[in-house]
Order: C-alpha cells, then structure tokens, then sequence
C-alpha cells in the first residue's frame, strides 16, 4: 500500500510498504477514506535531521474497517470509525478519568510498530478503546466534519474545557489555525459571549467571526495586547486559549489574561522557558492548564451536533489532495496558502 513517510526537513515522501494485517486479538485493520496534514506535522517537517528509513506521518483519519482481532467487540468490518489522534485501552484509570493520551497501555501514531494515518490502511491497536463507529455513509458530505474530531475539535474543546469557559467568562483565542477557530467554536458552545480572536489572516479570521468570534485583534506583540485590553475594560480576558505553542504566543496570552483568570494552552509548546514567576503568573493569581487533548473523551460530546448538522467543524478544510500529492498539501500549509488540508487515498 502507500504511505506518506518523512525522510528529513521538507522531504515528504509517498512510498510503498506492506499492508497492515491483524497482529493482535485487540487490532483492527482500517482503510482510510480522509486523513489530512495537521499544523503539528509542520514541526518536523521544519526540523527533522535525515532519516534513510523515513518516519510515518499523520494522526488524524476516519475509514472503514476491514478486519477484527476475535477480541474486538464495539466495531465490525463495514463500520465508520474515528479514530482518535492516540489510541488508548478505554478501561485503565487515566482512560475511565478521561484522560485517555495518558493511557497506561495506549500510545501515539507513528511510534515504534505502529504507524500513521496518512496512508491507505492502518493498524488500530486497542481498537475497543480507540475508535468511534458513526452511523454514516463514507460519502457522507459530513466526514470532514467527523474528521475534525480524531483531533482539532477534540483540541478546541479541551482547550476550553481545562480553562472552565461558560457564561461568566471572556475569552481570548491566540492562533487563527484549525484549533484556534474551533476553539472559538468550543467557546461559543460553552456559552461565553465575549471570544477576541487573536489572527491576521482575513480568510481565517471571517471564518471565527462565524463560529462565534464577536471581536478580531489583528495586531502582534504589545499592540495585540493593548488593543484586547481596550476590548475588555484594560482588565484582559478571564480565559486565554492558546493554540500556536510559540513563545510569542504565549507571552501574548501572560499579557492578555485577566487577573485570577486562566490560560489553556493546547498548541505544542516549542520552547521551555515559559515564564511562570511573580511577574508573569504567580502575582496575578493566574493559572496555567492544557495540555494534549484526549481527543477519544470528547467524541461522543461533540458528536451529535456535528450528525444534526448544528455545528460544521469541516469548514476549517480549505484544500484536497491526492496521497500522492501530499507533498503540496504540507507545502501549502507552510505557506499558509492553505488552512487545514485534507488527503484523500
């Protein structure tokens, strides 16, 4: 079959390697309808060292499944299914707390013998655990939609959900990628009425303003933070969700925030000198949550909304390519001339 690889900065690659099978009485075997390029695949993309064996690629996907483990129960051959961005056991405590990326016996795509989503077929380890059977066609005009929710919803959601967002919270969202605008989704789901979001990119940007957005703050640095202050009084936002994981963006987020409020971060941090001391957080009473979203927690929460057509996560899908063309699909959301792009096998 095909499968995208990752032989060193910039050198995507589309190759052929064996068709999964069932190695365990627990694994299913899926085929991929849609997978897609996630702004968390640009990290190595941007910095990997050369690799002769390559490294397999991608964490988001839904598909069909085509064989069972004979101890595999919730899902069958023929189903739809999510599949979250880790996979997890759904039954040791970390799982029944709702913390399923902290799995005691799950893991991550693209680790060890387990490989990743872009590509035609994957192993599921766990697949009781794992994946979500959805009672849809896969051609279905919903699978983007239900797509979002092997990740970017999932991580929208969790962000506002660690930082207790509701009614009584103003709301700041740094970043106008996919998690960012489905973190103003997941705001405005909670119920708050003020959500700044914090982008530049117009497309983008219009995009969050239909998702529930009711102020955009273009500017960068000290300029972004005293024009949220103006938004809000001088006092900043009780809740700051922030979705790049760059220092800058974190430093916006210290200068945003309100006094007793909090920050969620869920874009990967790139950097390990987050200032947390006296100035920054500690005499403000601010706290600081977030986290990888355990994506599997939220699916059932999420879902019917997306099946109703209530909510249309899929938006955030700009651009289609090929496997074969997955190369431009990664090049394109390093330009930024794609939002989120999605890979159709």
């Amino acid at each position: 079959m095909k499968a995208t690889y990752l032989y060193g900065a910039g050198d995507v690659r589309v190759v052929d390697v064996p068709d999964p099978i069932v190695q365990e009485s627990t694994d299913a075997v899926v085929r991929v309808v849609r997978a897609c390029v996630c702004g968390s695949d640009l990290h190595p993309y941007h910095s990997m060292p050369e690799a002769t064996d390559g490294r397999s690629m991608g964490h988001e996907f839904v598909g069909v499944v085509e064989a069972v483990g004979n101890d595999v129960s919730t899902v069958k051959p023929g189903d739809l299914v999510i599949a979250p961005f880790a996979w997890s056991d759904g039954t040791c405590d970390f799982c029944r707390e709702g913390l399923q990326t902290s799995c005691r016996h799950g893991g991550f795509w693209n680790a060890g013998d387990v490989k990743g989503g872009q590509a035609e077929a994957v192993r599921v380890p766990l697949a009781d655990g794992t994946l979500v059977a959805v009672p849809v066609e896969e051609s279905s005009p919903l699978i983007p939609s239900l797509l979002t929710l092997s990740d970017v919803y999932g991580t929208g959601y969790h962000a506002a959900v660690k930082a207790e967002v509701s009614a009584r919270t103003t709301v700041t969202v740094i970043g106008d990628g996919a998690v960012g605008l489905l973190a103003v989704l997941s705001a405005k789901r909670l119920g708050a009425e003020q959500i700044i979001l914090m982008g530049r990119h117009l497309a983008r940007t219009d995009l969050g303003r239909e998702y529930g957005a009711t102020d955009v703050v273009a500017e960068r640095g000290d300029e972004g933070i005293a024009r949220v202050r103006e938004l809000t009084g001088g006092d900043g936002t009780h809740v700051v969700l922030e979705a790049v994981g760059h220092r800058p963006a974190y430093d916006q987020a210290v200068g945003v925030v309100r006094a007793g409020g909090v920050i969620s971060r869920v874009g990967v941090p790139q950097y390990d000198d987050a200032p947390v001391g006296f100035p920054s957080l500690f005499g403000r009473n601010i706290m600081l949550t977030g986290g990888p979203a355990p994506a599997r927690a939220y699916i059932e929460t999420l879902l019917p909304d997306v099946l109703a057509g209530k909510v249309d996560p899929g938006k955030v899908f700009d651009q289609e390519v090929a496997l074969d063309k997955v190369a431009e699909g990664y090049q394109a959301m390093d330009d930024r001339t794609a939002l989120k792009v999605l890979v159709r096998p």
